[in-house]
């Protein structure tokens, strides 16, 4: 799907146009850009995260000559998909993961989790 799609599904779906839908997706799309580039994120709650990404300068090797070059620090942007958005892509993967939190031993509670009963009583 692309970005005309997009816009057709959105006006279909909510009987708008496809001028005012389009001009929903644009701000969307361009509230998440602004906001990652001043460094801070978007949060989706079931669907995923945009955030800014920053990638330390680092050393690597020309395949072509083998020669060692220094790569440039980066910003780059970063999507997280969100649990829900998981399990609609891959429900079984979903279930594998539920079923091994499910099976995993239950931690005992020692002192700190004492304390902090203690302290909310």
């Amino acid at each position: 799907m692309n970005k005309a799609e997009l816009v057709e599904a959105l006006a279909a779906q909510h009987a708008l146009s496809k001028a005012e839908s389009g001009r929903i997706v644009q701000t969307l799309l361009d509230t998440i850009v602004t906001t990652v580039r001043k460094g801070g994120s978007v949060v989706l709650p079931g669907f995923g995260s945009f955030k800014l990404h920053a990638r330390a300068a680092r050393n690597g090797v020309n395949p072509a000559t083998g020669a060692k070059i220094k790569i440039a620090a980066a910003k780059l942007p970063k999507f997280t998909p969100g649990t829900a958005f998981k399990a609609a892509v891959d429900p079984k993967a979903a279930a594998r993961k539920a079923a091994a939190r499910g099976a995993a031993p239950a931690k005992k509670a020692g002192k700190p989790a004492a304390k902090a009963a203690r302290k909310k009583a």
